[in-house]
Parts: C-alpha cells; structure tokens; sequence
C-alpha cells in the first residue's frame, strides 16, 4: 500500500471520501434495489477519471450492510483500484470485528495519519447493536491527545455520525448522541479546520466557529435533504474530494456519476 509520508509540508493533500457502500457478499445485492457493488465500482471509476494523484484514501463507515468478511474484502478490493494509502472508520452498519479481520496486514485502521502540513484523526462514533452514534470516553481522550500533540499542523476530524442538525426530521434522532463533548473539545484546539462524517447519504456544507462540517454523498442511495420521513433522493452516487492546503485552507467539492439510472424498491429489505 502507498505510503503518504513522500509529500513535504509545503504540499497540498488532495483526500478522497468515500461513504456508506453498502456492500454485501453476493455481487448482486442490493439496497432498495440499487446494487451496491456496481454503484461503488462506477464511483471508483469516476474518481479514477478525476483524480490522477489521491494522496488519501478515506472511507467514513458503513462499508457493509451485511457484515460479513466477503462484503469487506470486496470493498478493499474495489477501493484498492485507487492508488493511495486508506483509512477505514466503521458505522453503525458495519462489524468491527469483521472489518478488523479483513484489514489484516494493513495500516486501514490506523486512527491518525499525518500528511503534508495536516493531521487526519479518524474516530469510532459507532455503537454496537445502536444506529444513533457515541463517542466514548477512549475516543474522546484519542481526539484531545492527537490534537494536542501537533499544534503546528492543520487538523481534520472525521468520523461516522453526524454531529448537527441537517434539517433531516427521521435523521435527528440517529446521529452522534454527545456532540457537546466532542465539541468540547474541538473548541479548545484554534489548529482544528475541518469536522468529516458519513450517515446522512448527501452532502452537507456548514460552518461553526470557523470550523468546515462536511458530509457527503454515499456510493450508493441517496437520501432526500430536508426530509420529515425516509426518503430515497433522485441524486446518483458521488464522492467528495477535499484539497488541503499548507495554509490550512480547505477546498472541497462533491461529485456524481453521470448517466446513472435507479428506481427505488422501497418494497425491497429496507435501510
């Protein structure tokens, strides 16, 4: 696997985020009646076509909707196609027991990852048998501790949850359960740029404090924004690409695949 450590400090990091596939050990699974191998392999492709250097590879949960080690492994094989080092963090779908079988002999859950002038900490939001997110106390601790220990570089946070409103009605109660507390301590670390999560299945672009909340398309469905109840958006599969400066500036954007066909089975087995 491609090491980050060749870029300097004066080097932009173009990251690449990919979030909540969905994978399951058959080929032709699907969710909703979208198949979700053939929707990350068209994401995948797309960011081939797009992304000729990907200094970072991150994946923010819920990268099997099954659990099982096949799922995994075909995700690893599937997001592999794309030359860079990878961090993978689990949500609530995911078995992390699993996924910690399938990157074996790897540096994927490796939880914090320094390159160029940024540091990328990678946080465990999921709670097993629970759809809503917690960050534990160890969590927590890891955060304040990666932060604290390089006050010189650029931080971005990233986990599963959401940690705000995203006007979603049916999504307000599955987030991240103690966002006070991971506020608590972002707010003492002035280094801290960015906030990155998954779950939501669209894009999201705030500012609190300075600071960029960032959420992302899934590789899969989408969810319609603003919702009361759960609803499959029209929206195809996308990615987001996030340019990190030496400066600490953020540039990000999202991007979709063109030409993508799907009608929702919402009588299928459902999210």
């Amino acid at each position: 696997m491609p090491s980050v450590s060749t870029l300097t400090a004066n080097d932009p990091v173009l990251l690449v985020q990919l979030s909540d596939s969905h994978l399951y050990a058959e080929a032709d699974g699907t969710l909703l009646g979208m198949n979700t191998r053939d929707s990350l392999q068209k994401v995948v492709e797309l960011v081939l076509a797009q992304q000729p250097q990907v200094d970072l590879l991150i994946a923010t949960g819920d990268l099997s909707q099954d659990g099982t080690l096949a799922s995994y492994q075909q995700f690893r094989q599937l997001s592999g196609q794309i030359d860079a080092p990878a961090r993978w963090i689990p949500g609530n779908h995911d078995e992390p027991q699993v996924m910690r079988q399938a990157a074996v002999q790897s540096q994927l859950l490796e939880p914090v990852v320094d390159v160029g002038s940024w540091r990328i900490t990678l946080l465990d939001s999921a709670v097993p048998g629970s759809v809503p997110g917690f960050l534990q106390d160890e969590q927590l601790q890891l955060l304040a501790q990666a932060l604290s220990e390089a006050p010189q570089r650029h931080h971005l946070v990233c986990f599963h949850h959401h940690p705000v409103s995203i006007d979603c009605v049916w999504m307000e109660p599955i987030g991240l359960r103690n966002p006070e507390a991971l506020f608590a301590v972002l707010d003492r670390f002035p280094q801290v740029r960015g906030v990155l999560w998954g779950h939501v299945h669209q894009e999201v672009d705030q500012v609190r404090n300075g600071v960029r909340l960032l959420a992302s398309p899934s590789t899969c469905i989408q969810f319609e924004p603003r919702s009361e109840d759960f609803r499959v958006d029209g929206l195809a599969p996308g990615y987001r690409w996030l340019r990190l400066w030496a400066d600490g500036r953020l540039e990000t954007g999202v991007e979709r695949v063109t030409g993508f066909d799907f009608t929702v089975d919402y009588g299928a087995a459902g999210y």
